[in-house]
């Protein structure tokens, strides 16, 4: 009796799923980056086929922005990322509305045979896969704990590390669907929503900012200019973490944005002291601000009459004799600094023109014998 039914439960899935069918995806959503594709339903007959059985000659549509992949019995038969219509012609189901007729005959009593043995059941698992290739945005990261950025600056000569912490979002696309199917998702029933690789996604992003910063500051970029340089963070990152996300996630990065970048309050004042000093090793700023110092001097001098007006008017004097020598001496360093140095063998005429001959070709002057 067991026999019987199982002969005509093998006989109905047979013919059951001989129907072509059509696979498609509704839509994938930025948070979405994996689905199952769904066997279009209507008023058809084709109502009682097997569960995860694709027939040949089915027809798959696949959309801007996704990449089908046809699991197998586990194993990735098929891959489509061109957007149009694909026909699954190489299945292991025949359809006897597919093909040649006598082929599919053949081939459907051999199914029969093989379904008898599982008991009327299919013995096989066949899935479509829908992968979102699209730009994944919208991805938030903030650094908790500050991280060490080198801050290079040859006018003054510094050289030191300093602590920041950045906020900002970045997106990434999916380049290789096979690996992301491998070693992501897997053989999801549903869908694949980004929120369950964001934890770790992010977590490798933060690690990878360390190396990518150094890459960054050894350009001369400085930590305030971050937000104007993105795409060279990008590229840096995705060099950091090229050999994980490319090569075993199958994503990459697509953008890099920084909305805020914030250094320590010791590392900003150390950094503003050092180029200040480094400022004044320019006579002509070493004389201005030394100038102004001393003109604020005077004025507290000058207001200062508990000693009496004579002390103050001295204490005037005594400033300005004092302060207005060292300022000077600076001005003329700054201006011998300045100055174009004359080339050797050159001699200035009278007009003013320098001239290398024997004659100025300005006004005609014979070079002098000295």
């Amino acid at each position: 009796m067991g026999l019987i039914h199982a002969a005509m439960a093998a006989g109905g899935s047979v013919l059951a799923d001989q129907w072509r069918e059509y696979f498609y995806c509704p839509a994938l959503s930025n948070d979405v980056l994996l689905v199952k594709g769904e066997k279009k339903a209507g008023r058809g007959s084709n109502k009682k086929g097997s569960e995860n059985v694709i027939s040949d000659g089915s027809i798959i549509a696949v959309n801007e922005g996704q990449c089908m992949i046809l699991v197998d019995q586990g194993q990735i038969t098929e891959i489509c990322a061109e957007a149009g219509e694909f026909v699954y012609d190489t299945s292991s189901e025949p359809s006897i509305f597919y093909g040649d007729l006598g082929e599919a005959v053949v081939n459907s009593f051999k199914q029969f045979g093989k379904r008898l043995g599982f008991g009327g059941d299919a013995p096989k698992d066949q899935r479509v896969y829908f992968i979102n290739t699209k730009e994944i945005l919208g991805n938030k990261y903030g650094t908790v704990n500050p991280i060490p950025f080198r801050v290079v600056d040859t006018n003054i000569g510094l050289d030191m590390d300093v602590s920041i912490k950045c906020h900002g979002e970045y997106s990434y696309r999916v380049v290789d669907p096979v690996l992301f199917y491998k070693n992501i998702c897997g053989n999801v029933s549903g869908e694949f929503r980004k929120d369950q690789i964001d934890s770790q996604l992010k977590s490798e992003l933060l690690t990878a900012l360390q190396p990518a910063f150094a890459k960054i500051s050894e350009m001369g970029i400085r930590y305030s200019a971050l937000p104007g340089h993105t795409t060279e963070i990008a590229n840096a990152l995705n060099e950091v973490l090229s050999d994980k996300w490319d090569d075993f996630y199958g994503i990459k990065i697509s953008s890099f944005g920084v909305s805020s970048v914030v250094a320590d309050e010791e590392d900003e004042k150390t950094i503003k002291e050092l180029q200040k000093a480094g400022a004044l090793r320019n006579p002509n700023m070493a004389a201005a601000t030394l100038a102004s110092a001393q003109a604020q001097a005077m004025q507290d001098a000058a207001k200062n009459t508990s000693a009496g007006p004579m002390m103050a008017f001295a204490g005037v004097n005594m400033a300005q004799q004092a302060g207005g020598m060292n300022a000077n001496q600076l001005f003329n360093m700054g201006a011998a600094q300045a100055a174009p140095q004359q080339a050797t063998g050159t001699w200035t005429c009278s007009c003013g023109n320098v001239n290398t001959g024997n004659f100025c070709p300005n006004c005609g002057s014979a070079r002098p014998a000295n």
